[in-house]
């Protein structure tokens, strides 16, 4: 485990493609959802928030995810919400992941501020989900090329997400749910479910029950396909070791 943690680090200081279904209208960076499910919430793109280049290019897996993976960031409750803020958040994370853990990019596939701004993660996250793919992350150690990983702003072990950054974070699942085909009631888990760890927050892994209902009312509660995937995936022998960091 490294001697400096996540937290004390980031405290100091292609268009997307138009999905064609049976000749009907899709809106833009939708591709892959139901044509009747929740359309693309805002995303400032990593262009917006000014990432880095990374050091390679993400692997672009053809399988979608099974599984939705929440954290928390494990830094300070700010009380700053701008957009600003949110900006300054990724391009910390990003250095964070890239200079001291030594990864390629940013690790996770989406950030969401407590100011409810949604921001893009790692590299080719969108253009991958506009195929119905996903990228591989660095986000839940040996369980990366099946998730998909949701960084909340913040430290959750005894509060919870301020309002709005609760309902972008239900919003953007509830569109990841429909264009993936997952049950939230299946598909939404934290990262200790996966992980020897606290991430995300004892409050906020309590609230994953009603996060997982919030999702489900906004996808007017549709039963899951009946080809949903199988309870977990073995990890990939070949995958890189890419633990996550003392969260």
């Amino acid at each position: 485990m490294p001697a400096i943690t996540r937290r004390s680090f980031l405290s100091a200081g292609s268009g997307i493609a138009l999905a064609v279904l049976s000749g009907a209208r899709a809106e833009a960076g939708v591709a892959g959802a139901a044509a009747d499910g929740p359309s693309r919430p805002r995303i400032h793109t990593r262009d917006e928030w000014d990432a880095v280049a990374p050091k390679s290019k993400a692997v672009v897996l053809d399988t979608p995810p099974d599984r939705i993976v929440i954290h928390h960031t494990a830094t300070a409750n700010t009380t700053d919400l701008s957009l600003d803020a949110a900006y300054r958040l990724s391009r910390a994370i990003q250095r964070y992941h890239m200079r001291h853990n030594r990864w390629a990019d940013i690790g996770e596939q989406f950030t969401v501020s407590r100011g409810g701004h949604i921001m893009e993660g790692r590299n080719r996250t969108l253009p991958a989900i506009a195929r119905g793919g996903n990228v591989m992350g660095a986000q839940a150690a040996g369980h990366n090329r099946h998730t998909l990983g949701i960084e909340t702003e913040g430290t959750y072990t005894a509060e919870l997400p301020p309002p709005a950054q609760l309902a972008s974070l239900t919003t953007l699942l509830a569109w990841l749910c429909s264009t993936y085909r997952l049950d939230p009631e299946v598909a939404i888990i934290g990262h200790r479910d996966l992980n020897k760890t606290a991430c995300p927050g004892d409050r906020l892994y309590a609230y994953l029950p009603e996060l997982r209902e919030g999702v489900a009312r906004k996808l007017g509660r549709r039963r899951p396909p009946e080809d949903e995937p199988p309870d977990g995936e073995p990890p990939d022998p070949d995958e890189p070791d890419d633990a996550p960091d003392d969260r």
